[in-house]
């Protein structure tokens, strides 16, 4: 079995267990991922395989990755990863689908967070903020940033105002809660990092 595949997420929903208790999940596109290279040990100084996700145009491209695609004859994609220590049987050119993981199976998955824009430090970093009554004028402002006197400056690393989301997040301990092998999908419990058709990385 593969350790790892990419996937594009849908959206959420629900599923209802034995007991009838709704269950919040999510769901993703798996594949199907095409293996573009093997990497061994005796070559390459360690174990893993690069698959390819999503078509994507010539146009769109660099010459190195149209290069890399075409060296197994493979049509051009748009995502390109690699997964440490694939395990048996894991051939180029072979397509990996949702067949590969099992329900209740525990996964971690790896994506790009939602992008906020500038935000400020209540927002950014869960700021309590000042007083809303009594003629305060402090309401959603950071606050002091430290001495004026010594040292004088802001030290690097303060929580301040700034660019929030659009980086990466991972959650560890995931659970399959349903798979999909005539469609492709994985319904994964709780919530996944990203905006809808954002590509999400899910390793075993």
């Amino acid at each position: 079995m593969a350790r790892g595949i990419l996937a594009k997420k849908l959206g959420m929903s629900q599923l209802f267990d034995e007991s009838g208790k709704a269950v919040p999940v999510t769901v993703l596109q798996v594949g199907p991922c095409k293996i573009l290279q093997v990497k061994t040990v005796e070559k390459d100084a360690y174990n893993a395989i690069q698959v390819g996700f999503l078509s994507a145009r010539e146009a769109t491209l660099s010459k190195a990755e149209i290069g890399h695609c075409k060296k197994t004859g493979a049509e051009l994609f748009k995502h390109i990863a690699e997964f440490r220590d694939p395990g048996e049987g894991m051939e180029l050119g072979k397509e990996l689908k949702a067949d590969l993981f099992q329900a209740g199976q525990i996964v971690s998955i790896t994506g790009t967070s939602k992008g906020k824009g500038f935000q400020g430090a209540i927002k950014r970093h869960g700021f309590q903020g000042g007083r809303a009554t009594h003629g305060s004028k402090f309401h959603r402002a950071p606050g002091s940033m430290g001495s004026g006197t010594y040292p004088g400056k802001v030290f690097k690393g303060k929580k301040m105002p700034g660019h929030t989301g659009f980086r990466n997040v991972s959650i560890k301990n995931v659970k399959i809660v349903a798979v999909d092998t005539v469609n492709n999908l994985l319904m994964l419990k709780g919530c996944v990092p990203g905006a809808r058709s954002s590509v999400i990385r899910i390793e075993a």
